[in-house]
């Protein structure tokens, strides 16, 4: 299941990254490009200068030594150094110079991995960067849906969007208490800091749903009073809820057929059995403690994510993926942008885990339990800013979503937002209390 890490992959993943950026860029105009100033989105015009110097001061300046492409480079788009809120007022180069620089940093990536060896820091960093391009890529995906923009349109394929029915998934998955190697193993060819290592767990026995929280169920917390019902949240989440004077989910809207959510720049009849999506952690919180419900830890999901079952409880093998070891493929995951948006919670049987969960990777992001924190001896990667700051402030999300890139992904891969957040592709699934 292993990535290849052949000069000629890595070559095409950084094209294929680097495509998948400029057609989610392509046909907005100047104006779209700055965008407003909002604490959530960054400039899109700064966002793409930012991967192609992110990449350039990995690969061209650290693993190689070269001297850096522009003087102002680093000025301009180190994300480490450039306060969020002083982006939208940088002197930034235009569309067609920013065009330009990120062409001629892709030229000369591509010809240093064209070289007789390669040697192993210039590999990891080539694929560090093009991972890093894949996540900036669905932030750029989530920002135009924040702004109302229209959905994206890809050169690489056929991506329309989800059709047909599939149905609800009921019911819940158990899982058999035992100790879970919790973590990314030390023979994998490529994980982030925050994975590293593997280290033993112990799990109780527990049922978790099938699939993730669905429109339907959602709206149904929401028709019964849930956003007005103090009792429900905590009290930072209900701190939440007033300042940000939610009554719904984000993107919703009341109509006379119905619930509706916008979809980029469309509104639609609210979808009854895809997944509830851009909720927030404190509203998944608030949603369990009405369903009597609860979310499970990330250990617990990785357990019904990668775990089977044996004569001891839980498996000491684990899967990389839900289904097995091999990679993703359309019929077992929902990724890549493929659908431009969720599938109903029913489809994609084959993506199965052992347990019987569906749809663990791809569709929607999960929000588990689990405050971000680091694994026990925690050592930062070179980019030291990538989990280190988040730590204590975050959660953890696991699972990928329908837009996230399948060469990222495995069952060990964390990613983390704050609870506050519901502008991504997040949505969750529960556990049975206990």
């Amino acid at each position: 299941m292993g990535l290849v890490t052949t000069p000629g992959q890595l070559a095409r993943d950084l094209l294929d990254a680097r495509r998948r950026t400029l057609d989610l860029v392509a046909d907005l105009d100047d104006g779209q490009l700055l965008g407003p100033r909002l604490a959530i989105v960054n400039p899109l015009l700064w966002e793409i200068g930012h991967v192609a110097w992110f990449q350039e001061h990995w690969v061209l300046r650290h693993a190689l030594g070269e001297a850096p492409l522009r003087a102002d480079g680093d000025a301009l788009w180190d994300s480490s150094a450039v306060a969020h809120d002083t982006r939208w007022d940088l002197p930034l180069p235009l569309r067609h110079e920013t065009l330009r620089y990120m062409a001629e940093v892709r030229t000369r990536v591509l010809s240093r991995l064209g070289r007789p060896s390669l040697p192993a820091e210039l590999a990891y960093f080539a694929r560090y960067t093009t991972f890093h391009e894949d996540m900036h890529g669905e932030a750029f995906a989530y920002t135009r849906q924040t702004l109302g923009y229209r959905a994206p349109a890809f050169s690489d394929g056929p991506a329309r969007a989800a059709k047909g029915e599939a149905g609800p998934l009921d019911g819940d998955a158990v899982v058999p208490g035992g100790e879970l190697v919790l973590g990314a193993r030390e023979d994998e060819p490529f994980v982030f800091d925050n994975e590293k290592w593997a280290h033993p767990v112990p799990v109780r026995p527990f049922a978790i749903a099938r699939a993730p929280v669905t429109q339907s169920q959602l709206a149904a917390f929401v028709e019964d009073g849930g956003y007005r019902r103090r009792e429900l949240w905590s009290e930072e989440g209900w701190r939440w809820r007033e300042g940000a004077r939610a009554e719904h989910p984000v993107y919703w809207r009341h109509a006379r057929g119905g619930w509706e959510r916008r979809d980029f720049d469309r509104w639609k009849l609210l979808e009854p059995h895809r997944p509830a999506i851009h909720v927030c952690w404190f509203e998944a919180e608030a949603y369990c403690a009405w369903a009597r419900r609860r979310l499970p830890s990330e250990a617990e999901w990785e357990a019904a994510a990668a775990s089977e079952p044996d004569a001891a409880g839980l498996s000491a093998r684990k899967r990389p993926f839900p289904w097995g070891a091999e990679r993703p493929t359309p019929e077992r995951a929902n990724l890549d942008g493929r659908a431009l948006g969720c599938l109903d919670v029913a489809a994609l049987p084959a993506g199965d885990s052992a347990f019987g969960c569906r749809q663990m990777i791809g569709n929607v992001w999960e929000w588990t339990a689990t405050t971000f924190a680091p694994y026990p001896g925690f050592v930062p990667d070179a980019y030291r800013d990538y989990s280190q700051p988040w730590f204590g402030t975050h959660k953890v999300l696991r699972g990928g979503g329908w837009v996230t890139r399948s060469r990222l992904l495995r069952n060990t891969w964390r990613n983390f937002y704050p609870p506050d957040r519901r502008d991504v592709w997040a949505g969750f699934r529960t556990c049975a209390p206990g």
